[in-house]
């Protein structure tokens, strides 16, 4: 498979260019570093959450960085593959302390967000979710790449969102569980058939390259680094709760 283009939004801006060159330093003792909600494309999701915005920004970013249009990635063709380990979280909280407000119950699914980004773009291909951190994400990539072997798809979208904002106060508790700056994050990548194999690697070296310019950015640090390396590294890798997980270019 090969890497045609990586749309970033981060706390630190859109783009990889956006990104500091010491994460720690520039957060000045910030524990989340958020992203303000965007603005809605459309009267459709007036009532979208955050995290679902994001979702859709991060397609529209990687549009712009390959510039193509949306309508190439709409119908059965494109795979969408989704990467959380905390973006639902924001939402539950939201509709168990809501008390009768306007937050929809099927906006407390993980599933939300893939789900509003297909429904935007018009997908309706191959579809996957998983829910962890960045070896989550180097298992989604590395499904994508198996998908486009297999002929399953023409086009792979691997997508990631995390946000930290509404659930910061839980996340202080735990800091020994995620050392800040937590920064929150968007990111997708668009893979195409081609270029070079990658193997899966269980053991792989360097799994926190990119954290030093990104901060925690949990699923989405792979997607990162892919787009930190210009989209076709040697190697990608991830961490997450003590499992590593990579991929190697063969």
């Amino acid at each position: 498979m090969k890497v045609a283009g990586v749309g970033v939004i981060t706390g630190w801006g859109r783009g990889v260019e956006a990104l500091p060159a010491d994460a720690a330093a520039t957060a000045g003792g910030r524990y989340v570093v958020a992203i303000p909600r965007p603005a809605p494309p459309g009267d459709r999701l007036r009532r979208a959450t955050r995290e679902c915005l994001l979702g859709i920004g991060a397609v529209e970013e990687l549009l712009q960085t390959v510039a193509r249009p949306a309508s190439e990635l709409a119908g059965p063709g494109t795979a969408l593959l989704y990467v959380t380990a905390s973006a639902y979280g924001a939402a539950n909280r939201a509709f168990l302390g809501a008390r009768g407000g306007t937050l929809h119950f099927p906006y407390t699914a993980p599933s939300a967000v893939p789900a509003e980004v297909a429904i935007e773009y018009g997908l309706c291909g191959a579809y996957v979710n998983f829910i962890g951190g960045a070896a989550a994400t180097v298992d989604a990539l590395w499904y994508a790449g198996s998908l486009l072997e297999r002929g399953a798809c023409t086009q792979a979208l691997v997508l990631a969102v995390e946000t930290f904002a509404e659930c910061a106060d839980l996340y202080r508790r735990a800091r020994w569980l995620a050392a800040g700056p937590l920064v929150e994050a968007a990111a997708c990548a668009l893979l195409r058939p081609g270029g070079r194999r990658a193997e899966y690697d269980p053991d792989p070296v360097g799994v926190d390259a990119a954290r030093r310019r990104t901060g925690q950015t949990f699923a989405c640090e792979p997607l990162i680094a892919l787009a930190v390396a210009g989209g076709d590294p040697a190697a990608v890798a991830g961490r997450w709760r003590g499992r590593r997980a990579g991929l190697r270019r063969l």
